[in-house]
């Protein structure tokens, strides 16, 4: 049996072009995300950042593999120096004068399960996170 992936909704007052541009935009994104050195969303761009807890940084890949633009947005991740590559997807729904965002983070079980850092409840608090505080704060802002 697969493992479920991680799945976060929210639905933010804040047009689609506003969530999309906070989403691919890397000065937008720093506000809320990873300090992003570069990016872009186009597919096979490879961007790279520092992520995790105080005392423990990993270096995060990722992939572009889809876009489709104030739709979906797509990409793999990976951890440099450990096995396992999951996959994140963002999907938007243009809801009138709101947006409605499901994030996916499929593939966790490929990380080393003897790594707690890589233990999917971690994702699950990250996502929640990121989205539903940093991400609303960030778009309820502007």
């Amino acid at each position: 049996m697969k493992p479920n992936p991680v799945s976060v909704e929210r639905t933010f007052e804040a047009s689609l072009t506003k969530v999309w541009n906070a989403l691919t935009n890397k000065d937008e994104m720093r506000s809320w995300y990873f300090d992003l050195k570069e990016f872009k969303p186009e597919v096979g761009f490879e961007f790279r950042f520092y992520g995790g807890r105080e005392e423990r940084q990993y270096l995060h890949i990722c992939i572009i593999t889809e876009v489709i633009p104030q739709k979906k947005l797509a990409y793999s991740w990976k951890y440099d120096g450990y096995d396992g590559v999951s996959y994140v997807t963002f999907e938007l729904f243009d809801e009138g004068n709101k947006t409605r965002l499901l994030i996916t983070h499929a593939g966790l079980e490929s990380f080393p399960s003897s790594n707690p850092d890589f233990a999917t409840a971690n994702f699950v608090e990250g996502w929640t996170s990121l989205i539903g505080d940093s991400l609303r704060k960030y778009l309820e802002s502007k």
